[in-house]
């Protein structure tokens, strides 16, 4: 899983599957990622002509060193398989499926990728938006072990729906969703990314969010305009100071006569051994981002 964590995905933008300018204008946007979506941006009568859009775009390349995930419809509806089938072809980094309630729904998901044709390389990223996923979400995350499933996108406009929740500035409603989502993913070493903010022109209130979802653990966030990208880039980012002090951590456990040693003063503060190892994630993630910015 070290590639997989080690990868910024401090900012993924949805982009709708049915707007080629969309598709063009996503190749010079500053996001981690992009999700090419066929779902929910794309009304029934437009799902072939995406579809077509999309594979098109991915295979034509030319958006860099953004991942780049195909978001399918479900695998129940009317064009669910034939999305798999057909991003699978265009060889984007991951698909991305929804509505995944349980266990045996990843296991279904990675098979059809699987019998698409799928190299060992192309990721599985999975959907969580609805209360029975939530209730499932132990028995969903220990499939990570066995497939080909690493990143979880939490579908919070969803989730409040299902729950009949509001959309309140602190998200109370659904932090024991989120919160739930997080742990499970921590436990068997999943990417979760939070749910998009819907007022795009509440800048405070996208901050506070942001801010909020990277506090609860979250590995980025998702998004819905491209003026939500850099502000997102720079809170999911580790700032200047704790990347240096990061840097002095390893060090300072990697010196000969600390060896074996469980806490040791560094720059005059005590760090315990599980520090240094949240130190390596750290840096791994910053020298990530300087690379992808370079």
């Amino acid at each position: 899983m070290s590639e997989v964590i080690a990868r910024p995905r401090r900012s993924v933008l949805y982009m709708p599957g049915s707007n080629a300018r969309a598709l063009e204008k996503a190749r010079t946007l500053p996001a981690d990622a992009l999700i090419l979506d066929l779902e929910d941006a794309v009304a029934p009568d437009a799902k072939e002509e995406a579809r077509a859009q999309v594979v098109a775009a991915v295979k034509e390349g030319g958006y860099g060193k953004r991942e780049l995930i195909i978001r399918v419809n479900g695998m129940d509806t009317p064009w669910g398989m034939d999305d798999i089938k057909a991003a699978v072809a265009a060889k984007p980094d991951a698909i991305l499926v929804p509505k995944v309630n349980s266990a045996e729904d990843v296991m279904r998901a990675d098979k059809a990728l699987s019998d698409a044709g799928a190299d060992a390389s192309m990721q599985l990223w999975c959907m969580i938006e609805t209360p029975l996923a939530i209730l499932n979400i132990q028995a969903i995350a220990a499939k990570a072990a066995s497939t080909r499933m690493t990143v979880w996108v939490m579908g919070t406009n969803d989730i409040a729906k299902e729950l009949r929740a509001a959309h309140t500035p602190d998200r109370v409603p659904m932090l024991a969703s989120l919160g739930l989502s997080i742990i499970a993913a921590r436990a068997y070493g999943i990417i979760a990314l939070d749910g998009v903010y819907n007022d795009i022109k509440n800048e405070e209130g996208f901050v506070a969010i942001c801010e909020q979802g990277r506090d609860m653990g979250f590995d980025g966030k998702t998004l819905i305009h491209p003026s939500q990208v850099l502000p997102c880039n720079v809170i999911f980012s580790p700032d200047e100071a704790t990347v240096a002090f990061a840097r002095e951590t390893i060090a300072a456990f990697e010196l000969p006569e600390n060896k074996g040693k469980g806490v040791l003063k560094v720059d005059g503060r005590m760090v315990e051994i599980l520090h240094a190892e949240i130190a390596k994630r750290t840096v791994a993630i910053a020298d990530a981002i300087a690379e992808l910015e370079a």
